[in-house]
Formats: C-alpha cells, sequence, structure tokens
C-alpha cells in the first residue's frame, strides 16, 4: 500500500508538470501532436526510471562512502546524458518517424530539468531502492499523462475557433494551467 501511495502521489499529487512545473520546455513543445507527445512520454518514462535507480546506487553505494555527495549534479546529469544517448541511439535505428517527429527535443530530455529533478527529489526524500524505483515511475508515468492529455486537448483546440491572438502558445499556457487546478483537486490523495 506504501507503494502505491509514492505511486499516486508522484503521478498526481505532486506532478512533476501541473505541481513542480519542471519540464515545461519539452511540455510545451512536444504537445502539438498526440503521437509526438505519447512518444516524448515514453522516453521520459524510460529515462526517469533508470535513471532515479541508476543515481541512488552512485549516490548510496559511491557517493556517500566517499563523502562526495556535493557531487551529485554533476554525476547525475552525466548518468541521464548517457541514457539520453541510449534511447536516442534506440529510437534513430528502430523507430525513426518518431525519431524525427521528436526532433531536437529528444537530446533535450539530456537538459530536462523534469529528468534531473526527479532523481535530486527521490534522493532528497530518502527514500529506499525500491520506493525511489516506484516515485520514479510515478514522476515520469505523471509526465507522460499529463502531455498525451494536452497534446489530446491541443489538437482539438486547433480545430476550434479561437480569437487570433489566443492562438498557439497563449491558449496552450491558459489550458495548462486549467489542467493545473484540476489535478490540485488530487491533492488529498497519496504520499
Amino acid at each position: 500500500m506504501e507503494l502505491f501511495g509514492i505511486f499516486i502521489g508522484a503521478t498526481l499529487v505532486a506532478n512533476i508538470l501541473l505541481a513542480q512545473f519542471l519540464g515545461i520546455c519539452s511540455f510545451i513543445g512536444v504537445s502539438k501532436k498526440s503521437s509526438s507527445a505519447l512518444g516524448m512520454g515514453a522516453a521520459v518514462v524510460f529515462v526517469i526510471t533508470i535513471s532515479s535507480a541508476v543515481t541512488w546506487l552512485i549516490f548510496h553505494f559511491v557517493l556517500v562512502p566517499y563523502h562526495l555527495e556535493f557531487m551529485r549534479t554533476i554525476v547525475f546529469i552525466l548518468v541521464i546524458a548517457s541514457l539520453v544517448q541510449f534511447v536516442e541511439m534506440f529510437m534513430k535505428k528502430y523507430m525513426e518517424g518518431l525519431y524525427k517527429a521528436l526532433g531536437v527535443y529528444l537530446p533535450l530530455i539530456t537538459t530536462n530539468c523534469a529528468v534531473l529533478g526527479a532523481a535530486l527529489l527521490n534522493i532528497d526524500r530518502t527514500l529506499s531502492f525500491v520506493q525511489t524505483i516506484v516515485s520514479g515511475f510515478g514522476i515520469s508515468f505523471g509526465y507522460a499523462l499529463v502531455i498525451f492529455v494536452f497534446s489530446t486537448i491541443r489538437e482539438r483546440l486547433e480545430l476550434s475557433n479561437t480569437r487570433e491572438g489566443f492562438k498557439g502558445v497563449p491558449i496552450a499556457l491558459v489550458t495548462a494551467s486549467i489542467m493545473a487546478m484540476a489535478f490540485f483537486g488530487f491533492s488529498g490523495l497519496g504520499g
């Protein structure tokens, strides 16, 4: 039950995009089409989940024993960059259409503050290894869920009769703020 609470808390209550406002660049940039948003969400799920596990291991078995905790941000960035390179090579070889659709945003996962933020938040919360993996998966699943839902709304907005001054990013930001208020309703759930 505790792990479920961690998952729900990371996915809905403390959503990385709508409650903590991390990863907004890719959120706005990739959410114009649901196919691109789904691909980005899947890539982020992989990178955050794996990086959460790897960074936890490195932090607790390398940095802490050698009193190098101050190096965590640099080390975490290197781990994330390596994982993103792996994802990028995999997509380029096996999912070329999605690789082209994501364009510049795929390498930007390396500098996506949501990915680094997830690793740092999990360490700061002093979770166990299993809890860290569940939290990382919950954070990334929440990212994927929100970016996909947001992309479907944006696709509908493109077909709607929107005032000229609100077309594009302005209406996207208004929509994101309404989604954030809706997710605030989950604040009584999870841990």
